[in-house]
């Protein structure tokens, strides 16, 4: 008799890529991002991120083929959840999504809910995530950061994380649609047919993530 594993929730596989990292990495590089996961811990939640009840903001998106498009657009008049990732370049977002897609995505089109991932990226870039990830739900960029800024979850490396980033061949300025280093904290978001953020789930230290269960509790909240 055959039995199925529990698939590894997206903090043990973080763990995991962290373990990596710390014996793959120079130590000066590991150093850099454990200083500045250390100051996320600190600083916590920003103040001004959007509530619970609030209108879900928009703004002007690109799709994988670099043609415009919108969050209106792309929820097609349904309830969705709404996923800021960093980008291509982030095994932690990576992992993240690879696990909405095995075990998230398929509760959410039972329920007629949709799924949609959005970074600052350039559409190559999120193109290269959809391929890469093998993911078959929608992926947009948001270039300048238009809709994670309004959502209040903006933030950017320090110096020193840059410094790291550049010695292992990213330069974020590169990468981002508009040639600035802004990064919206991971975060997930959970729209009604309406438009309106019923939760959000905003996560200032990058390796930790938003689980399945919680996003899917929070779904499971739009009947109420």
């Amino acid at each position: 008799m055959t039995t199925t594993q529990p698939q590894p929730t997206i903090a043990e596989q973080s763990a995991a890529v962290s373990a990596g990292a710390a014996t793959r990495l120079p130590p000066e590089v590991v150093a850099a991002f454990s200083a500045e996961q250390a100051g996320l811990d600190a600083a916590g939640l920003p103040a001004g991120v959007t509530a619970p009840g609030a209108p879900m903001p928009d703004g002007a998106l690109l799709d994988v083929h670099g043609s415009p498009t919108t969050l209106t657009v792309a929820r097609a008049d349904r309830p969705a959840v709404v996923v800021f990732y960093r980008g291509a370049w982030c095994p932690y977002c990576n992992v993240t999504l690879r696990t909405y897609q095995q075990g998230l995505l398929p509760e959410l089109e039972r329920r007629g809910v949709g799924l949609i991932a959005v970074s600052p990226q350039k559409a190559d870039g999120s193109l290269s995530t959809q391929e890469a990830n093998e993911l078959t739900f929608t992926v947009l960029s948001d270039p300048g950061n238009s809709v994670a800024g309004q959502l209040g979850i903006l933030t950017a490396p320090t110096d020193g994380t840059r410094e790291a980033q550049g010695a292992l061949g990213l330069d974020l300025a590169t990468v981002n649609a508009d040639g600035t280093y802004g990064l919206p904290m991971p975060t997930v978001a959970v729209v009604d047919r309406r438009g309106t953020l019923r939760w959000i789930d905003v996560h200032p230290n990058y390796t930790t993530r938003s689980e399945v269960a919680d996003i899917l509790a929070a779904v499971a909240g739009l009947d109420d």
